[in-house]
């Protein structure tokens, strides 16, 4: 062998040992998301926000229902990085003030939890995790199963307002265009069917729902319910403010489970999304299936957090772990 081709194949052999240096750093940098990662730096993160929802949700119940919102209208759009909960500043608008989020609220309960978790390790635990833990959590008080969820997310710093739309349908939105919108993060339809469940507990503000009322009741509706609806919703344009909600299900208001797979298909789902995913032929024959068997609703249910909360994660060193959760590091220290 000349000296020419010793001295490329040690170079090569150099460059190859050098990139499986870095590749290993990178791995060990970042791990991605795994179970219990932060075991060795706040062993006691995940107790915290377990006993923290647990005292929160005695205090007040409805908080249940905005953690478990948390995470679809945050690990839906674009990555699961808690852009949700960013505050607007002069020169962008927070995904909270947005049409989609209309509803949205109890966010100073995930402060809260931050606040308890930054006692026992500051700087450690991101808001991103808090928002998926305090979801899953939730779900547990809701009478819900308990999901084993991976951490180690890191959370971004800027809202993603702007893109807001083309990532959460909307409950007007046709079926093809909600089973699309899921499939783009790996969500399948018994996984997206399974995710609506979540319109099992909580209610619906009026504004959502009246033009199924007025001018004319929609005839689909279960005539039988109709009447309850427009007694919580005398006006046809209700004011957004108001306080004018229809339970999604009268039965068991504060509990999650199948009566609402039960509820539409006797027509008593309240947006077109419930009255179509009973009625569409991709759609039904999962309803059917989740209203006959509550393990099958809690399997798919549980399968389809999992992926909702993993999706494109901010890992490593991406993104940061901020000191309060409504405000981008940056921010907070010049204030």
């Amino acid at each position: 062998m000349g000296t020419k081709a010793v001295f490329l194949l040690l170079a090569l052999l150099s460059f190859s040992a050098v990139s499986l240096r870095s590749a290993l750093a990178e791995n060990e940098e970042d791990p991605g998301l795994v179970m219990n990662f932060y075991k060795d730096t706040c062993p006691q993160a995940e107790d915290i926000i377990r006993e923290q929802v647990k005292l929160l949700y005695k205090r007040h119940k409805n908080t249940a229902f905005s953690w478990l919102r948390n995470i679809f209208h945050d690990c839906a759009v674009q990555s699961c990085d808690a852009s949700l909960l960013l505050d607007s500043t002069r020169k962008t608008l927070s995904e909270k003030e947005m049409d989609r989020s209309f509803g949205m609220r109890n966010f100073r309960y995930i402060e809260n939890i931050k606040e308890a978790v930054e006692r026992e390790c500051p700087g450690v635990v991101s808001c991103a995790d808090i928002l998926v833990l305090s979801g899953r959590d939730g779900i547990v008080a809701l009478g819900g199963p308990y999901i084993p969820l991976k951490t180690g997310r890191r959370d971004g710093r800027k809202s993603r307002a702007e893109i807001l739309e083309q990532y959460l349908p909307d409950h007007n939105d046709s079926m093809s265009v909600v089973l699309e919108r899921f499939a783009a993060i790996g969500i399948d339809a018994p996984g997206l069917v399974a995710l609506l469940g979540s319109h099992s507990v909580g209610r619906t503000h009026c504004v959502k729902l009246v033009h199924r009322l007025y001018p004319e009741v929609d005839p689909a509706l279960n005539p039988d319910h109709v009447p309850h609806m427009l007694h919580k919703c005398p006006d046809a344009i209700p004011d957004p403010k108001a306080v004018q909600y229809v339970r999604n299900d009268r039965g068991t208001p504060m509990v999650l489970d199948n009566n609402y797979y039960r509820n539409i298909l006797d027509n008593k789902g309240l947006m077109m999304v419930d009255h179509q995913l009973a009625t569409d032929k991709r759609t039904r024959p999962y309803v059917k299936k989740m209203a006959k068997s509550q393990d099958y609703f809690f399997k798919e249910f549980s399968r389809a957090i999992t992926l909702l909360s993993e999706n494109n994660p901010l890992t490593g060193t991406k993104g940061e772990v901020r000191k309060v959760c409504n405000l981008a590091n940056k921010l907070h220290d010049k204030s």
